[in-house]
Parts: structure tokens; C-alpha cells; sequence
């Protein structure tokens, strides 16, 4: 059996020392590769670009230009291929991580999660996966999806609008979408419709082509703007 190629990771973090840690954590696991380092938002967009990583790691608060401005650009609607962005920052600020996701990012970890979490969060943002757990994601994305302005709900390219291809995504598609939209795993949604996980995986592929979305967690930001789910569920 062929061993998949590792993942390959930027990290981009203005202080050395926290930087140098990730570069030694992520470095000691077989399935990563640390392909760059950046220690400005500039460099890090300039770096992405160049190296084309699986996944760049992202602090927020970095010189010449933030974490959620390279993200953006990395990661956002105007970006041609988009990036993967996992942000990993101190700040625990809902108007950050509302942010960080507005702007593209795929994930959001703070800097005192455990060194085995934060490369769990690595291989899940690979995989295509969102990291909010379902208490963040009902709390943060309920709370802002109301502040997403009409234009984001149009679609790029001439495409349909958000309600047509919401009409176009079959019994089970929804209903995939609706426990993506609570925060759950491929894993967890499986045990709960009672499917394996490749085809979750096969309904999560197809509701994101269907819908015209990058990821998860753009998949989760529309169905509460749109009203699939409450803040209250």
C-alpha cells in the first residue's frame, strides 16, 4: 500500500520562540512537513503563494499586515485557489473568530491547545474538515450570521442563487447539511444517520459543489444565515 505524501504546513508567527515550537512539534510527525515559515502577514501571503502548503497555520495579531487580512487574501472570495487556513492565536474573541472565518480561515485554535490537538487540527483541516466544536459553532455563528451582508449570499460566476441551490440538494443531502451546520464530524454524523464515514464524506463533497462552497465551515455560516438552524438549537 502507497503511503500518502505528508502535509505540508506553513507556519506563519511573528514570535520566534512560539514559531520555532511549532516548526519542532509539527516537524516530529511522520504525515507533516514543514514546507515554510513567515513572520509578518505580508510575507506569510507571499510565502503561501510560492510554496502552495496543504495548510497554513495563521496568528492573528502579526506586523506589516494581520493574520485576517492574509487570510483574506489567501483564503477569501477574490483568492483563485483558495488556501487552507488554520488560525492559532491567544485571542478567545468571538468578533476574531467571526473574522478569521468571514475572511476564509477553515479552523480556529487558541495557542494553549495541547501540541497533540493542534496537529489533530492540522490533519483535519487537510482533510477538508471545520474545527469548531458544536457549543462554538451554535454560539459564535448564530450570533453573526445576521451581519453577513446580502451581497455574500450571492453567487459567483453567474451561478444560481442560495435558495435554488438549496432546493437542489436532495432529502439526505440536507439532512447532512444540517448536522455539518451543528458542528459535528464526518465521524459523528456518520453514527448518527447510521452510514460510514466515506459516505458522509461522498454527501458532505457533493452538498459543498452543489451549494458552491469552499468548506465546512462556509457550509455552517449558510445554513444559519439562511435559517436552517438557530442560534437556539
Amino acid at each position: 500500500m502507497t503511503t500518502p505524501p505528508p502535509i505540508r504546513v506553513l507556519v506563519c508567527e511573528d514570535h520566534e520562540l512560539v514559531r520555532t515550537g511549532y516548526v519542532t512539534i509539527f516537524s516530529a510527525q511522520p504525515d507533516l512537513e514543514v514546507v515554510g515559515e513567515a513572520a509578518d502577514g505580508l510575507a506569510a501571503v507571499e510565502a503561501a503563494r510560492r510554496l502552495r502548503p496543504d495548510v497554513v497555520v495563521m496568528d492573528i495579531q502579526m506586523p506589516v499586515l494581520d493574520g485576517i487580512e492574509a487570510t483574506r487574501q489567501l483564503a477569501g472570495p477574490d483568492a483563485t485557489e483558495p488556501a487552507k487556513v488554520l488560525i492559532v492565536t491567544t485571542f478567545n474573541l468571538d468578533s476574531y473568530v467571526y473574522e478569521a472565518l468571514r475572511a476564509g480561515a477553515s479552523g480556529f485554535l487558541l495557542k494553549n491547545t495541547p501540541p497533540r490537538e493542534l496537529v489533530a487540527g492540522i490533519r483535519t483541516v487537510a482533510a477538508g474538515d471545520s474545527l469548531l466544536s458544536p457549543s462554538v459553532t451554535r454560539r459564535l455563528v448564530g450570533r453573526f450570521a445576521d451581519r453577513i451582508r446580502p451581497d455574500d449570499d450571492a453567487p459567483r460566476g453567474g451561478r444560481n442563487t442560495v435558495p435554488e441551490r438549496l432546493a437542489m440538494l436532495a432529502p439526505r443531502e440536507t439532512e447532512v447539511l444540517l448536522l455539518v451546520a451543528e458542528g459535528l464530524s464526518n465521524a459523528e454524523i456518520a453514527d448518527r444517520m447510521v452510514l460510514s464515514r466515506e459516505t458522509v464524506k461522498t454527501y458532505v463533497s457533493r452538498i459543498l459543489t452543489k451549494l458552491d462552497l469552499r468548506d465546512r465551515v462556509q457550509a455552517v455560516v449558510l445554513a444559519h444565515r439562511v435559517g436552517l438552524v438557530s442560534a437556539s438549537e
